[in-house]
């Protein structure tokens, strides 16, 4: 739409979870760091929580294209939920094939052969769930019963990420066992306001943009409207340059960041009437 206006090679606000926009701030460094450890250094459970369009899957599928080969890594995107057979959604996120009619115990002696064969062949299985604040604690509490298939080598590994109400989960009396096996873990916090700007920047860049498309003071709104979460800046960012281009303005100043916000209270979804007491 505005990508030829502004010279951009393609859309530089995208909220998809490309991981060639991957913005490192330091905290994003330090949970992909986490991530990386937990997999190199044959962590049991690693995880990995943020708020909602902090940048957590971003994280994860940059992760996806940068393991070594000798892993058999499978991301379950859509987590199971209470009454789903969890053995059967582990196989086929690893592509195996699931017995037909079988019982929990021949599904889970599919799954051990499987991940036994891997490590006969010298590598390991890692399973990543995200959106895993989903899981309910029997789901959570079947995972680290799962994970003691690993009593004699590192054989299975697994990694959690979702948002915040997944650390209250684990937090529970009733998971002791399992937050006890976590070795690894990471929360993501906000963007600071000077995070905010050299993500504008990073993103600028990468499609070949003038970072100065947008300026100084409408910067700083974004920053301020968006509450430093990269999805929210996504979103901000992408609207206010197709009204600039609508507009024919040469850049997003702060007047037009304002409109952006102002029709968005009037005119969006999102109104403040539509939302609970």
């Amino acid at each position: 739409m505005y990508a030829d206006y502004f010279n951009f090679r393609e859309m530089p606000f995208s909220i998809l979870p490309d991981p060639r926009f991957l913005y490192l701030s330091r905290a994003h460094s330090m949970a992909l760091s986490m991530l990386e450890y937990g997999v190199l250094n044959q962590a049991g459970f690693t995880v990995v929580t943020g708020e909602i369009g902090s940048g957590k899957t971003t994280l994860v599928r940059h992760l996806l294209h940068s393991v070594d080969e000798d892993l058999r890594i499978a991301l379950l995107s859509h987590t199971p939920r209470g009454g789903d057979n969890l053995l059967e959604w582990l196989l086929l996120a690893f592509d195996q094939p699931v017995p037909a009619g079988g019982s929990s115990a021949v599904l889970y002696r599919a799954f051990r052969d499987f991940v036994e064969r891997t490590s006969d062949m010298g590598g390991r299985v890692v399973l990543i769930i995200d959106e895993a604040q989903n899981l309910d604690p029997s789901t959570l509490e079947e995972l680290r019963m799962l994970s003691n298939m690993n009593a004699g080598s590192m054989m299975l590994q697994l990694i959690l990420v979702g948002q915040p109400e997944l650390s209250r989960t684990l937090s529970s009396p009733h998971l002791l066992q399992f937050a006890q096996r976590v070795s690894s873990d990471f929360h993501l916090p906000r963007l600071r306001p000077s995070e905010v700007n050299d993500y504008l920047d990073h993103r600028l860049e990468f499609v070949g943009g003038d970072p100065g498309v947008i300026s100084p003071r409408a910067r700083r709104l974004i920053a301020e409207k968006s509450e430093g979460i990269p999805r929210q800046i996504n979103i901000l960012a992408d609207r206010c340059l197709a009204y600039a281009y609508g507009r024919a303005e040469p850049c997003v100043g702060l007047r037009i960041v304002r409109e952006v916000i102002r029709d968005r209270e009037r005119h969006g979804v999102f109104r403040p009437e539509f939302q609970p007491a």
